[in-house]
């Protein structure tokens, strides 16, 4: 079936993935979604890298689950958004390896969409803003307002095709990514910018898909924060 939005062709989403889910003081949410993980097929790596219960519920969960292939890297110091994902990489052993949010704003029927366009591609991401997608739930108006900003600064930064960067649901071959985990910088909540760019220089394809996304608030993402990463992100460009 062709992707509407890239040209490209889907495969069946392979049983041999793994989802990484980066888990910072996540107690509160993290159950939800590995009730939701609970029939996945394939592995699920949590990152537990804060100080609260979250690497206790995961282990319980495990144990709750034995058909659920679940691991929990557990880190005594905070790691960042990029640094988790990076850390349940490296440990992933699947030709196919993802990542999404903890907070269940993508659904895990998403993410198993997102593997079947891995077929003819290197990658897929999510995206809240191309043609297609669906939130019911959205962001409010100055989130939304600073996420296409930001978008758009990128775009121009680093001639990225994409409308959306920051959605946390992306997948990729193992191979692909193997090629430049190594050169890999940044740590923080702009690691996909830096991640995506960094394919791109290697001539990987990676589409863009529409997605279902629900804004679930509580974001660890401020407008300070914002600026941080812009700077961040356009001292690595000039590097």
């Amino acid at each position: 079936m062709p992707d509407e939005t890239t040209g490209g062709t889907r495969a069946s989403a392979p049983a041999d993935c793994t989802i990484v889910v980066p888990a910072y003081n996540e107690e509160r949410r993290i159950g939800g979604l590995l009730e939701a993980l609970a029939g996945f097929e394939g592995s699920v790596i949590v990152v537990a890298d804060g100080t609260d219960r979250t690497a206790d519920l995961v282990r319980e969960f495990g144990d709750a689950h034995p058909g659920l292939a679940l691991v929990c890297l557990e880190f005594p110091e905070r790691l960042g958004k990029g640094g988790g994902i990076m850390a349940g990489f490296r440990a992933a052993r699947t030709p196919y390896v993802g990542f999404m949010d903890a907070d269940g704003s993508t659904e895990p029927a998403e993410m198993a969409r997102l593997f079947s366009y891995l077929g003819d591609a290197d990658g897929a991401i999510a995206s809240r803003w191309c043609p297609g997608a669906v939130v019911p739930v959205r962001q409010g108006p100055v989130r939304r307002l600073q996420s296409r900003a930001f978008n758009l600064l990128i775009r121009l930064l680093f001639a990225l095709p994409y409308a959306d960067t920051q959605c946390g649901a992306k997948v990729f071959r193992a191979a692909a990514l193997d090629t430049v985990l190594g050169e890999m910088a940044l740590t923080g909540f702009e690691f996909d910018v830096e991640l995506l760019w960094r394919l791109a220089r290697r001539g990987s394809r990676v589409v863009e898909v529409p997605t279902v996304w629900y804004d679930q608030g509580g974001s660890k993402v401020g407008g300070g924060d914002s600026m941080q990463m812009l700077r961040r992100l356009v001292a690595l460009r000039w590097r």
